[in-house]
């Protein structure tokens, strides 16, 4: 899996390691850190193309991304793509989590999928709030998961 900024540059370590890093300088810094994860997809053709990204937010003093996409080619409903999307954030989550209890940061994992049932993403709405939620994570969903339906949604 590679990782990048927003500007692009490549992030060459380990994600471990630099989610670390950039916990140890910012809170040498001062701030106070939350971390949001979450993953976007769309289907163009044959292809469906995922972004999936870690926010870190300053509390009261904005926040930044790692991105990372990749692709799939084949075929999926939306339900499935729902809850791969939120696989991909749980499998990033979960790697990542015993730092987050280390350093005490909070997590949320959010889900690009709407609570209105007049929206198809609905249809994996409770298979994607269980999923999350079993796993020990706090659970964001439209309009709440800024992650997934804004950060990941304007890079995938």
């Amino acid at each position: 899996m590679k990782w990048r900024r927003f500007n692009g540059d490549k992030i060459d370590l380990p994600i471990k390691e630099a989610v670390r890093k950039t916990i140890i300088d910012e809170t040498a810094k001062g701030f106070k850190l939350k971390i949001c994860i979450g993953t976007d997809s769309q289907v163009r053709g044959e292809v469906v193309e995922f972004a999936t990204v870690i926010v870190f937010l300053r509390e009261k003093k904005g926040g930044f991304m790692f991105i990372s996409n990749y692709k799939l080619k084949q075929e999926m409903g939306i339900r499935e793509r729902m809850i791969a999307e939120v696989a991909r954030s749980v499998d990033v989550a979960y790697s990542l989590c015993d730092l987050f209890d280390q350093y005490n940061i909070a997590l949320e994992v959010h889900a690009d999928i709407n609570t209105d049932p007049h929206f198809k993403s609905n249809t994996a709405l409770s298979e994607a709030m269980g999923y999350i939620l079993s796993m020990g994570f706090v659970f964001k969903a439209k309009p709440d998961a800024f992650a997934s339906s804004s950060c990941a949604d304007k890079v995938v």
